[in-house]
C-alpha cells in the first residue's frame, strides 16, 4: 500500500564557505512509515537534518509538509510545524520529574495546574508503554526511558515528523527492543520516522525505506527489501560491485612478519560498549580493524591502549600477562597511539611543534625526568627532517601547520617514544594524496624494521594497500577476520553486510 507523504524535500542545496555540503538533494518520508537515513562520516545526513529543522538555512530548494511548502527557519518552529527531534545526547532536564520534563516549555508558571499536568504525563507514558512514573526524577531513569520520555514529548505536542538521532548508541540490546516497540507503536499510530543510525542490523530490523548519502549527494532511496546489505555497503562506501578486484600491490611483501606475537587480548571490552573480542598482533605486523562508521573499529583500539575504562579481559605483552588501566600503562609497555580525532585528542594547539613531538616521551619520563631544551631542540629537528614535516622551526605553533604536517608531528611524538607496537587510528584522513601515501609507506617502512602496527582507515583500498589481516567490525562486535587470498574488497563487504545478501 502506497502511504501518503508526510513530508518531501526537493533539490536541497547547502555549502559552508568552499565545501559543497548537500548537492541536489531529495528525501520523501510517508505517514506511518520509519526511514533510515544512511551514510559514512561526511555524507550529509546531519546537515541535511539541521536544514530541515531550521539549525541552518538552505541554500537552494523546497520543503513541503503533508503537501504544502514550509520554509522554517528555528528549531522552535520546526517543532510548530510538528517536526520533532531526538538525540543521541539527552537534552532533557535530569534534575526535573518525568511529567515537567515532558511539559517543560508550556506551563504557566505559577499558574501551572501539576495536578493535570501529571495525570497528562500519566496518560501518555501508559499509553506510549513507557515504563516511568510521572513524579520520578528523570536523571533516576536509564537513558532508554530518558530518550522515550523525550519521545513521547515529542508525540504529546501533536509531532508529524519524529527525527531519532543515533538513538541507540547508548543501549544496550534490552533497552534497544523496548525502543523499537516505541517506534512501531508510534508508526502505527501515522508517525513520520526518520532514523539515523551506523547499526546495520537494527535498519534491517525495523525500517521499511532507506535512504543513502554519499558526499554530500543523494545516492538513493530504496525499500528495505529490495537491497540487500552488502549492496547498502557498497552504496554507503561508493564501491560498485562489479568493480571489487583485490588491489593489494607488491607492498605487503616488504615486510617479514614474524611467528612472535606481541600483544595479545582474550575477551577484552570496555565502557564504550564494545563486546569483548579477541585480538593479537605479530612482530613486523600490520593489521586493522575495518567496518563501518560506528561499527566500533575506533572503539577497540581504545580499549586496547587503555584510553576506554576496560570491564573485562586480559591481556599478554611479549607472553606474560599486563595490565593496562590507563594510557601511561600503555606507554610503559611500548605501545603508542594516534587518536582519530587529531585536533580533539592529539595535538596541544598552542605549543610549539618541538613541545608536542616530546610530549609523549616527557610523560613516560614523569615530573622529575625533564628533557633538557637541547635535546628537545635534537630531538624536533630529527623527525621534521625524517618526517619532513614543513614547518619554520620547531618553535612554530603546531595549530599553524596543515592537518597533514599536524599528523606527521603526532606521528613524530610516538615514534620518539620507539614503540613496539603503534595503533593509528585514521592517519590519512583530510589530507593531501602525496602525504597519504608518505605515510602508508612509512607504515610499512616501520613494519620490515620489526615494529608491529595496526592501521585504521575508513578507504578500503588503502586498506588493503597496508594491511595483511583485517578484523572486521559490524555493530561494536568482531564478526570476522581476513588474511592472504581472502583480503579483497568483495570479501570485506560482504563481512561487513553479515555474509549474505538479506
Amino acid at each position: 500500500m502506497q502511504h501518503e507523504a508526510v513530508l518531501e524535500m526537493r533539490g536541497i542545496y547547502k555549502s559552508f564557505y568552499s565545501v559543497k555540503a548537500l548537492q541536489n538533494v531529495d528525501f520523501t518520508l510517508r505517514k506511518g512509515e520509519i526511514h533510515a537515513l544512511m551514510g559514512e562520516n561526511g555524507a550529509g545526513k546531519s546537515t541535511l537534518i539541521k536544514v530541515l529543522t531550521g539549525v541552518h538555512p538552505k541554500d537552494a530548494g523546497e520543503v513541503f509538509l503533508e503537501g504544502k511548502p514550509i520554509d522554517i527557519r528555528s528549531p522552535e518552529e520546526a517543532q510548530k510545524n510538528g517536526i520533532s527531534t531526538v538525540y543521541q545526547e539527552i537534552t532533557l532536564c535530569p534534575n526535573l520529574t518525568v511529567a515537567e520534563n515532558m511539559y517543560i516549555g508550556r506551563t504557566k508558571g505559577v499558574f501551572t495546574n501539576w495536578k493535570e499536568m501529571r495525570a497528562g504525563a500519566t496518560e501518555m507514558l501508559e499509553s506510549l508503554g513507557i515504563p516511568a512514573k510521572a513524579e520520578q526524577q528523570l536523571g533516576s531513569c536509564s537513558i532508554a526511558v530518558q530518550q522515550m520520555v523525550a519521545i513521547a514529548r515529542a508525540v504529546d505536542m501533536d509531532c508529524k515528523v519524529l527525527i531519532l538521532d543515533e538513538p541507540t548508541s547508548s543501549l544496550d540490546e534490552s533497552e534497544v527492543a523496548k525502543l523499537f516497540r516505541l517506534m512501531l507503536d508510534l508508526k502505527s499510530r501515522g508517525v513520520g520516522i526518520i532514523f539515523v543510525t551506523h547499526f546495520l542490523d537494527q535498519v534491517y530490523e525495523v525500517c521499511d525505506r532507506i535512504t543513502v548519502l554519499r558526499d554530500g549527494h543523494l545516492v538513493g532511496e530504496y525499500e528495505i527489501e529490495k537491497l540487500p546489505r552488502v549492496e547498502l555497503v557498497s552504496k554507503m562506501l561508493g564501491k560498485e560491485l562489479d568493480d571489487l578486484a583485490d588491489i593489494k600491490g607488491d607492498s605487503s611483501s616488504e615486510y617479514a612478519e614474524s611467528q612472535e606475537i606481541v600483544y595479545e587480548a582474550d575477551g577484552l571490552s570496555s565502557t564504550a560498549g564494545i563486546k569483548p573480542f579477541d585480538f593479537s598482533i605479530h612482530k613486523g605486523e600490520v593489521n586493522g580493524f575495518t567496518g563501518l562508521l560506528g561499527s566500533g573499529r575506533s572503539e577497540c583500539v581504545r580499549a586496547i591502549f587503555g584510553a576506554d575504562k576496560v570491564i573485562s579481559g586480559k591481556v599478554m605483552i611479549d607472553g606474560k600477562e599486563a595490565r593496562i588501566s590507563k594510557p601511561r600503562d600503555a606507554m610503559k609497555h611500548g605501545i603508542g597511539y594516534l587518536p582519530e580525532d587529531r585536533k580533539r585528542d592529539g595535538i596541544v594547539g598552542d605549543l610549539s611543534v618541538r613541545e608536542n613531538i616530546i610530549l609523549a616521551l616527557q610523560v613516560m619520563k614523569g615530573f622529575f625526568g625533564p628533557i633538557s631544551r637541547q635535546k628537545a631542540e635534537e630531538f624536533a629537528d630529527e623527525y621534521i627532517k625524517l618526517l619532513d614535516i614543513k614547518t619554520a622551526s620547531s618553535d612554530t605553533p603546531v595549530k599553524s601547520l596543515s592537518g597533514g604536517n599536524q599528523q606527521k608531528v603526532i606521528l613524530a611524538r610516538w615514534l620518539l617514544t620507539n614503540p613496539q607496537y603503534l595503533i593509528l587510528d585514521e592517519p590519512t584522513r583530510g589530507i593531501d594524496i602525496g602525504t597519504k601515501v608518505e605515510i602508508q609507506k612509512l607504515v610499512l617502512k616501520l613494519a620490515g624494521e620489526g615494529k608491529s602496527v595496526t592501521f585504521i582507515s575508513s578507504e578500503i583500498d588503502e586498506m588493503l594497500r597496508t594491511c595483511s589481516r583485517l578484523i572486521v567490525m559490524r555493530d561494536r562486535k568482531a564478526v570476522g577476520e581476513l588474511s592472504g587470498d581472502e583480503l579483497t574488497q568483495s570479501n570485506i563487504m560482504n563481512t561487513i553486510a553479515g555474509g549474505d545478501n538479506k
